[in-house]
């Protein structure tokens, strides 16, 4: 892969993900909302984009500035779901749990590490 091949592909991702964070931070600054309830929000506009087959071309062109944000965690579930749907009704509620459990598995493990280097205390203003 060529320098330059390797440098759009972090522009594209950059943009995206820049783009969806932008959007994030707009939505923190004008609105009352709490953190639980945009992450909630942006997580299902990963799913209704994905359902509408709007999420996937994007992921394909933008990569990981699609898929590393939240909205990239509600299309891995519905992507998940999707593709387990095709082999039956089980698999369609079990396949989003399979298509995300490498990454809560490693988060949960990366995190239990972390635990045990670091140690918590209460931060003094």
């Amino acid at each position: 892969m060529e320098v330059l091949e390797i440098l759009y592909a972090f522009f594209k991702a950059f943009l995206v993900g820049g783009l969806i964070c932008a959007v994030a931070q707009v939505v923190i600054n004008f609105t009352d909302l709490t953190a639980g309830k945009i992450l909630v929000i942006f997580m299902l506009s990963g799913i209704v984009l994905t359902a509408f087959g709007i999420y996937q071309p994007l992921v394909e062109w933008a990569g990981a500035g699609a898929t590393v944000p939240i909205s990239g965690f509600g299309y891995l579930l519905a992507s998940g779901a999707m593709k387990g749907a095709q082999e039956g009704l089980f698999q369609a509620l079990t396949g989003s749990l399979s298509a995300a459990s490498a990454g809560v598995s490693a988060a949960v493990v990366f995190s239990f590490l972390a635990s045990l280097i670091f140690r918590s205390h209460t931060k003094h203003n």
